[in-house]
């Protein structure tokens, strides 16, 4: 008859042996591929309101039936690419919200605002 204390140390080395087979997962020999690296960001097209109200891509300023062509033209048919509205806080709300749903009714859902962080002001935890 075996002893109940040599069975939990046989069960005991099989558990230490078998754990860390179990949290590493399956060995598998990965294949190589030319993909591009999903990491590969095209920078922001920035899309500037002044306190006027006109309308700015980059430096270049845009006439307002001109917008939703310019972006296109600048995003090349991709319509995930990230646009930047920088909206002056003297404009009224609506007029930044007017230009962000033009980008966003053209197709473009990564719209995001710009704004400046408050200096002195302390940092987020």
């Amino acid at each position: 008859m075996t002893p109940l204390v040599d069975v939990m140390l046989v069960l005991l080395i099989v558990f230490m042996v078998a754990a860390p087979m179990m949290t590493v997962g399956v060995p598998v020999n990965l294949p190589t591929a030319s993909a591009k690296p999903l990491i590969e960001q095209k920078p922001p097209i920035v899309v500037s309101l002044d306190g006027t109200g006109k309308v700015f891509i980059d430096k270049t300023e845009i006439y307002a039936g001109d917008l939703i062509t310019t972006i296109r033209a600048l995003a090349q048919g991709d319509p995930d690419r990230r646009i930047h509205v920088r909206g002056d806080k003297a404009l009224p709300y609506g007029r930044v919200m007017e230009v962000m749903g033009q980008i966003n009714e053209a197709g473009f859902s990564k719209v995001a605002l710009v704004s400046e962080t408050k200096t002195g002001a302390p940092a987020a935890k």
